[in-house]
């Protein structure tokens, strides 16, 4: 299987642009935790070898590739909370999270590629989407790396104040592990209640 490349990255260069940013998101599906995302310049000349979607990744792989890319790219990394998650939706709340980390990279970029099939409302840089790009562009699977590194971080502190629900491992997604745990213990108020398994342990008669 064939991994991302930097094509998109070098035609957009050969328009003009430099400061091209890769961004994409983490924690969409978990029952509890922050969504987080990341926005990545990486430069062409010192790109880390191997770069892939985080989710085809080793744990120990990704390590090693986010230590490479803290040293050798552009990283900013940002999040939305659970309450805002609850508030707007998750795609929202994703796509503020990706707002704000592209809003931390100073000088800004001048071009993102944002994994997925929507720009996030509100942005005034150029952009455009990419189907599964963290599998076509090495930019937007660097920023998948390092979203995942750090959101599973959060999850494994705050799995220090509620061991019972398994977040070390499982990370906030719905495992056995932690669906049995949400029916005996019920919620935590860093689970998403909005989301569907949450909700009807919540609300079962």
């Amino acid at each position: 299987m064939s991994l991302p490349d930097y094509q998109l990255e070098e035609f957009l260069r050969g328009r003009g642009y430099r400061r091209i940013a890769g961004v994409d998101e983490v924690g969409r599906g978990p029952l509890a935790g922050p969504v987080m995302a990341a926005a990545v310049i990486l430069d062409p000349s010192d790109i880390p070898e191997g770069l892939n979607d985080s989710k085809k990744l080793t744990e120990k792989r990704r390590a090693v590739l986010e230590e490479q890319l803290l040293a050798r790219a552009e990283v900013a990394i940002a999040e939305a909370s659970v309450e805002e998650i609850e508030q707007h939706n998750i795609l929202r709340a994703a796509h503020f999270a990706m707002i704000r980390a592209i809003a931390v990279l100073d000088p800004a970029p001048d071009y993102l590629l944002i994994d997925g099939n929507l720009v996030p409302k509100g942005l005034d840089l150029p952009a455009q989407p990419v189907i599964k790009g963290d599998t076509r562009s090495v930019s937007i699977a660097a920023a998948s790396i390092v979203a995942k590194m750090h959101r599973d971080r959060i999850m494994v502190d705050l799995a220090q104040q509620h061991p019972e629900y398994g977040w070390a491992r499982n990370k906030g997604y719905p495992t056995l592990e932690h669906r049995t745990a949400l029916r005996n213990l019920g919620p935590t108020p860093h689970h998403r209640r909005s989301f569907k398994p949450v909700h009807n342990i919540l609300y079962q008669e």
